[in-house]
Protein backbone atom coordinates (compact mmCIF):
# COMPACT_ATOMS: atom_id res chain seq x y z
CA UNK A 1 0.00 0.00 0.00
CA UNK A 2 1.39 3.39 -0.91
CA UNK A 3 1.04 6.46 1.25
CA UNK A 4 0.41 10.11 0.48
CA UNK A 5 0.96 13.25 2.49
CA UNK A 6 -0.43 16.74 2.21
CA UNK A 7 -0.39 19.85 4.31
CA UNK A 8 -1.90 23.30 4.28
CA UNK A 9 -0.19 26.40 5.62
CA UNK A 10 -2.30 29.31 6.81
CA UNK A 11 -1.48 32.60 5.12
CA UNK A 12 -4.12 34.73 6.82
CA UNK A 13 -7.66 34.10 8.04
CA UNK A 14 -9.04 31.21 5.98
CA UNK A 15 -6.49 31.68 3.20
CA UNK A 16 -4.16 28.70 2.93
CA UNK A 17 -1.72 27.16 0.52
CA UNK A 18 -1.62 23.39 0.19
CA UNK A 19 1.38 21.21 -0.61
CA UNK A 20 1.39 17.53 -1.55
CA UNK A 21 4.00 14.88 -2.29
CA UNK A 22 4.30 16.15 -5.87
CA UNK A 23 5.77 19.34 -4.36
CA UNK A 24 3.25 21.66 -6.02
CA UNK A 25 1.48 24.41 -4.13
CA UNK A 26 -2.20 25.22 -4.57
CA UNK A 27 -3.89 28.26 -3.04
CA UNK A 28 -7.16 27.72 -1.18
CA UNK A 29 -9.33 30.56 0.06
CA UNK A 30 -12.75 31.52 1.30
CA UNK A 31 -15.03 34.50 0.85
CA UNK A 32 -14.27 37.75 2.65
CA UNK A 33 -17.24 37.38 5.02
CA UNK A 34 -15.59 34.24 6.45
CA UNK A 35 -12.10 35.72 6.82
CA UNK A 36 -10.77 34.96 3.35
CA UNK A 37 -9.47 37.16 0.59
CA UNK A 38 -11.70 35.65 -2.12
CA UNK A 39 -8.49 35.16 -4.11
CA UNK A 40 -8.43 31.41 -4.74
CA UNK A 41 -10.50 28.29 -5.16
CA UNK A 42 -12.67 27.02 -2.30
CA UNK A 43 -11.89 23.58 -0.82
CA UNK A 44 -15.11 21.95 -2.06
CA UNK A 45 -14.60 23.44 -5.53
CA UNK A 46 -11.16 21.85 -5.54
CA UNK A 47 -12.83 18.50 -4.89
CA UNK A 48 -14.96 18.93 -8.03
CA UNK A 49 -11.91 19.88 -10.08
CA UNK A 50 -10.07 16.85 -8.68
CA UNK A 51 -12.90 14.60 -9.81
CA UNK A 52 -13.01 16.14 -13.29
CA UNK A 53 -9.23 16.07 -13.63
CA UNK A 54 -8.95 12.45 -12.52
CA UNK A 55 -11.64 11.10 -14.82
CA UNK A 56 -10.58 13.42 -17.66
CA UNK A 57 -7.01 12.11 -17.46
CA UNK A 58 -8.29 8.54 -17.55
CA UNK A 59 -10.57 9.14 -20.53
CA UNK A 60 -7.80 10.96 -22.42
CA UNK A 61 -5.36 8.13 -21.80
CA UNK A 62 -7.86 5.42 -22.74
CA UNK A 63 -8.96 7.26 -25.88
CA UNK A 64 -5.33 7.65 -26.94
CA UNK A 65 -4.70 3.93 -26.37
CA UNK A 66 -7.80 3.19 -28.47
CA UNK A 67 -6.31 5.43 -31.17
CA UNK A 68 -9.41 7.59 -31.18
CA UNK A 69 -8.72 10.84 -33.07
CA UNK A 70 -10.00 13.30 -30.47
CA UNK A 71 -8.57 16.81 -30.51
CA UNK A 72 -10.10 18.28 -27.37
CA UNK A 73 -11.71 17.01 -24.18
CA UNK A 74 -13.60 18.87 -21.46
CA UNK A 75 -15.27 17.51 -18.36
CA UNK A 76 -18.01 19.73 -16.90
CA UNK A 77 -19.25 19.15 -13.36
CA UNK A 78 -22.66 20.10 -12.00
CA UNK A 79 -23.20 19.48 -8.30
CA UNK A 80 -26.01 19.94 -5.82
CA UNK A 81 -25.19 20.83 -2.23
CA UNK A 82 -27.19 20.29 0.93
CA UNK A 83 -28.69 23.35 2.60
CA UNK A 84 -27.72 22.30 6.14
CA UNK A 85 -24.37 21.80 7.83
CA UNK A 86 -22.22 20.03 7.08
CA UNK A 87 -22.85 21.28 3.55
CA UNK A 88 -21.96 18.36 1.33
CA UNK A 89 -22.49 17.54 -2.31
CA UNK A 90 -25.58 15.37 -2.54
CA UNK A 91 -25.47 14.85 -6.29
CA UNK A 92 -22.64 15.20 -8.80
CA UNK A 93 -23.16 14.97 -12.57
CA UNK A 94 -20.34 14.87 -15.11
CA UNK A 95 -20.70 15.88 -18.75
CA UNK A 96 -17.95 14.93 -21.17
CA UNK A 97 -17.45 17.09 -24.25
CA UNK A 98 -15.15 15.62 -26.86
CA UNK A 99 -14.12 17.05 -30.22
CA UNK A 100 -12.59 15.24 -33.18
CA UNK A 101 -13.48 13.70 -36.51
CA UNK A 102 -14.38 10.03 -36.68
CA UNK A 103 -14.59 9.30 -32.95
CA UNK A 104 -16.47 6.08 -32.29
CA UNK A 105 -19.18 6.78 -29.73
CA UNK A 106 -18.95 3.24 -28.37
CA UNK A 107 -15.25 3.72 -27.59
CA UNK A 108 -15.91 7.04 -25.89
CA UNK A 109 -18.64 5.46 -23.74
CA UNK A 110 -16.31 2.57 -22.88
CA UNK A 111 -13.51 4.98 -21.89
CA UNK A 112 -15.87 6.92 -19.63
CA UNK A 113 -17.22 3.73 -18.06
CA UNK A 114 -13.72 2.33 -17.45
CA UNK A 115 -12.72 5.55 -15.74
CA UNK A 116 -15.88 5.57 -13.65
CA UNK A 117 -15.81 1.92 -12.60
CA UNK A 118 -12.14 0.96 -12.61
CA UNK A 119 -9.51 3.68 -12.81
CA UNK A 120 -10.53 7.01 -11.27
CA UNK A 121 -9.63 6.91 -7.60
CA UNK A 122 -11.45 10.17 -6.89
CA UNK A 123 -14.68 8.70 -8.28
CA UNK A 124 -14.20 5.59 -6.15
CA UNK A 125 -13.58 7.61 -2.98
CA UNK A 126 -16.67 9.75 -3.54
CA UNK A 127 -18.81 6.75 -4.43
CA UNK A 128 -17.68 4.83 -1.33
CA UNK A 129 -18.13 7.67 1.14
Amino acid sequence: MSQAKAKVVQIKGVTFVGLTDSNHWVPIDGPEQFGGSNAAIRPKELLLISLAGCTGSDVASIMTKMREPYTRLEVHVDAEMSDTHPKVYTKIHLTFKVWGDGIKEANLKKAIELSSTTYCGVTAMLRNS
